[in-house]
């Protein structure tokens, strides 16, 4: 098995140039959350799985590590598709614990794993460091389909006996319990309904895989998700991973702190739709195309050009909330945002109990940020920011927050131990230098 370099990539840092401004036309890619959901439904079947539209990005390398450990053949058949063909029988003895503890999103390879292993252990899921993630929506709604999780210290012990169909309500609105109980009850012969469900973009994307392969879905896009389970997925499936509004919303809040008119194409605008508004409101100037959809036929895709704008504070908080709400991913770019705003602005993110301090890191570039408790900071603006050294928080979106910042700051500042961001951003230096940023990767 190949192991991707991750100790030194671990090391690298980013200079940045601040103070330019953005120009020209820039493309989102492709969805980190929804290719990782895609990858784990993809156990579900017996025969191959193409999947096109996956981000080359530490995520995927982790995933990918984790699969061939267990005895899943992944390859590359071009540059953002790979082939996933399944063993015959899974080796979950020999998981990647190291790869296994990187990430989160094995915990949705649960849902597969009990069809075809009735005893195994999984390590503890990792990710970023954000404060406690429970696990609690997995487990009630996978004992409640027959499968009992025992923890243990550094483990998940999975037991599964008797699967059968069920009436759930899910503990809370969690993407990856949604996911995950639903790859779980494509192979439940039955009908599984599921109440509170976020109906968000990576979970929709697992829905639209699944109803691929053979498996009926009703109920997509809303938080009452009927699943009619079945016998077996053994068939050739090729399926595209649509757009990341999350990155969509990065490059959007890169053109208001560089105060710079772009272009970006290929957004999921279903996903941005509560954000724009509230941008709206604050002032900013924009224009939308008409809509056409992703390759993946289901998935609504606009065009949006960003005008520099003056910004005024809204005059309530701003907060995250499921799916139609704003998206808890979208939330920190408001905080650059807000530092260019006239006023004083309450960001309040209550789903982390500590990412809202990394938010404060921003200070070091000339931001006005009160944290007001773990979960919630006042952002007065508008302030100019300047250049500075800051080491990149253990957290993926506080992480791109400080570049965007950087791209606003005047000056040369330099992001330590960038593999946070790269976890979630494919070659996204390259991509920010084409529409004008000065980013060198040391």
């Amino acid at each position: 098995m190949k192991k991707a370099e991750t100790t030194e990539k671990d090391k690298d840092d980013f200079k940045v140039e601040g103070g330019r401004k953005l120009s020209g036309t820039i493309e989102t890619n492709t969805s980190k959350n929804g290719a990782l959901g895609l990858f784990c439904a993809s156990l579900l079947n017996r025969s191959q799985t193409i999947l096109h539209g996956i981000p080359r990005i530490e995520e995927i390398s982790r995933i990918i590590e984790i699969f061939e450990s267990i005895g899943v053949s992944v390859e590359w058949i071009e540059k953002n598709s790979v082939r996933i063909s399944p063993p015959i029988k899974f080796s979950l003895n020999k998981i990647d614990s190291s790869a296994s503890t990187r990430i989160r999103s094995i915990l949705m390879m649960i849902g597969a794993l009990i069809h075809f292993e009735k005893e195994f252990k999984i390590p503890h899921a990792g990710g970023c460091k954000m404060g406690q993630r429970t696990i609690a929506a997995h487990r009630y709604g996978l004992e409640a389909l027959g499968v009992s999780i025992n923890t243990e210290e550094s483990f998940y012990e999975i037991k599964s006996r008797v699967l059968k169909a069920n009436n759930i309500v899910l503990y809370e609105a969690s993407d990856t319990a949604t996911e995950n109980l639903l790859i779980a009850a494509a192979l439940i012969p039955g009908v599984t309904t599921f109440r509170f469900t976020p109906p968000n973009y990576q979970v929709q994307e697992v829905c639209f895989f699944l109803e691929k392969c053979g498996v009926k879905i009703e109920g997509i896009g809303t938080s009452t998700l009927i699943v009619h389970g079945v016998k077996e997925i053994n068939t050739p499936i090729e399926y595209y991973n649509s757009e990341d509004p999350v990155e969509s919303m990065m490059f959007i809040s890169a053109a208001i702190i560089t105060k710079s008119d772009l272009k970006i194409t290929r957004c999921p605008i279903d996903f941005l739709s509560l954000e724009l508004l509230k941008l709206e409101i604050m002032g900013l100037k924009y224009k939308k195309s008409e809509i056409y959809k992703a390759k993946n036929g289901r998935t609504d895709l606009c065009d949006l050009t960003i005008y520099d704008s003056k910004l005024t504070a809204l005059v309530d908080k701003i907060h995250a909330a499921a799916y139609p709400g704003i998206n808890s991913d979208n939330l920190p770019f408001f905080v650059p945002i807000a530092t260019t705003a006239e006023g004083s602005t309450l960001i309040h993110d209550w789903m982390w109990e500590n990412r809202a301090i990394y938010f404060t890191e921003l200070n070091k570039l000339g931001a006005n940020i009160i944290l007001a408790d773990q979960h919630r900071v006042f952002v007065n603006g508008p302030t100019e920011l300047r250049a500075n050294e800051i080491i990149c928080p253990p957290a993926l979106r506080p992480a791109m927050i400080v570049l965007v910042a950087m791209l606003g700051s005047k000056g040369t500042s330099i992001l330590r131990n960038v593999y946070s961001i790269k976890r979630g951003y494919e070659n996204i230096a390259e991509r920010l230098n084409a529409i004008g940023a000065d980013i060198t990767i040391l």
